[in-house]
């Protein structure tokens, strides 16, 4: 039989090498986004009584944004109308940048982030295309991308007959954080 130090110091061990080992895991997402040349711009103030983030506990829930160009303005359009899926995945992508951005803004520093927990995309698209879900996949596959495993998320994608100012895909998130 083990004595209890004993007991104590594998357990503390076993806790050590288990914590460290998910640390090591888990991406520095800071520096993933400068290594992909992404630097997140201060994201505009919430319109109105909306806000662009709202934290409850360790969620963080953030309001739809549109696909901001990283020079200014948004991609505008209509999916299977003057816009192709591949042009809908840049602009779902885009959506994702500019989610990030609202996110640093309300936590600080995105390596707090735990896991992208659930994620709702609207497709602005043509009452005939179906491939809603390809177009979102622009967005999931960066969070991946930056987040690796802790970006996999449950997902909603739909298209819708309209957006407002045109944009060609809104995205929201909810974000799990460390306390």
């Amino acid at each position: 039989m083990l004595k209890p130090t004993s007991f104590a110091a594998s357990l503390m061990l076993f806790l050590a090498v288990a914590f460290q080992g998910n640390a090591q895991t888990r991406p520095d997402v800071e520096k993933k986004l400068t290594e992909l040349g992404i630097s997140l711009a201060k994201p505009k103030p919430g319109k109105g009584n909306i806000l662009p983030a709202v934290r409850v506990g360790n969620l963080i829930y953030l309001s739809g944004h549109g696909p901001d160009k990283p020079g200014g303005g948004q991609i505008l359009g209509k999916v299977g109308d003057n816009l192709s899926v591949e042009q809908g995945k840049e602009a779902a992508k885009l959506c994702g940048v500019a989610l990030l951005a609202a996110l640093k803004n309300e936590i600080g520093d995105l390596n707090k982030v735990k896991r992208v927990v659930k994620v709702l995309g609207l497709v602005n698209s043509t009452p005939t295309l179906t491939q809603q879900p390809q177009v979102i996949n622009g967005f999931t596959d960066f969070m991946v991308e930056v987040f690796g495993e802790s970006g996999k998320h449950a997902r909603s994608a739909i298209g819708v007959a309209s957006l407002p100012s045109g944009i060609a895909v809104e995205i929201e998130m909810i974000v799990e954080v460390e306390p």
